[in-house]
């Protein structure tokens, strides 16, 4: 490990805004602030949001710049990646951001019934092979179900048609609507005047690699959905093309053309 990654975590250590906690200990007892991050972290009674797979955190920081009534909470397990965001938001001396460092798979062990409001999956790997990684599965809705109120808020913000096509899939299956949805967020085509107002929380804030991907010409979409407590989720069972290219950092994880 470089010296560079060594003085990261030891910045991350010493950061009051970040929380790491060990794996040996949460499998044992509840997080001391399961059920209380309002309370004993936040100090505040405002709403609690959450990105997950939050990278180097400039979308938790953009979100909690913009909206100050909101508590956000950047989730990841990369130490290093989410030094940025970390460091950021120390040095404003923001008040509504936490990191959490963990497996997202663990997600459900950091928060109590109804303590989260929203999450936001921004630009999160497809994982257009295996089903139950993917962040819009059943296997995490079923996780989201145990911290979220009925009907809580989830956003997808992502360049990969596959997983907007999952995604879009999957909620046809449990008939679930979203509240909002467009295939180019960005694009004037679905910009009509009556959802403009939808669309600009999702639009008001662009990551790095974002634009990147705008100026390769892909599209970025954006969905947002109601999450219900009640009934059984199922998977979709249907074929989805792959994607056709290779993002930053990811690749394609199959030599088929379609998945499910």
């Amino acid at each position: 490990m470089g010296r560079g990654k060594l003085a990261k975590f030891a910045d991350m250590a010493d950061n009051p805004l970040v929380v790491e906690y060990p794996m040996a200990a949460l499998m044992q007892e509840d997080f001391p602030l399961r059920g209380r991050w309002r309370e004993d972290f936040f100090h505040n009674p405002n709403p609690i949001v959450l990105e997950l797979g939050c990278g180097r955190g400039e979308y938790t920081v953009g979100l909690a710049r913009k909206w100050k009534d909101k508590n956000y909470v950047g989730v990841d397990i990369k130490g290093a990646r989410m030094w940025t965001g970390a460091q950021d938001a120390l040095k404003e001396g923001m008040g509504n951001v936490a990191f959490l460092r963990t497996n997202i798979e663990f997600i459900h062990r950091f928060f109590d019934r109804g303590e989260v409001s929203e999450i936001w999956l921004t630009f999160s790997d497809p994982q257009m092979k295996k089903v139950t990684k993917r962040l819009t599965s059943t296997y995490f809705l079923e996780r989201y179900r145990q911290f979220m109120p009925d009907g809580g808020t989830v956003h997808l913000k992502t360049d990969s048609n596959f997983l907007f096509s999952y995604t879009e899939e999957m909620l046809r299956a449990n008939g679930i609507v979203p509240d909002v949805s467009t295939r180019n967020l960005y694009g004037t085509e679905d910009r009509a005047e009556d959802c403009m107002a939808q669309l600009s929380d999702a639009a008001a804030i662009q990551t790095y690699y974002e634009q990147m991907w705008m100026e390769r010409g892909i599209p970025i979409k954006y969905m947002r959905f109601g999450l219900p407590q009640q009934g059984r989720l199922v998977e979709p069972d249907v074929e989805i093309p792959l994607d056709e290219y290779r993002s930053y950092g990811r690749h394609k994880r199959s030599g088929l053309d379609v998945g499910k």
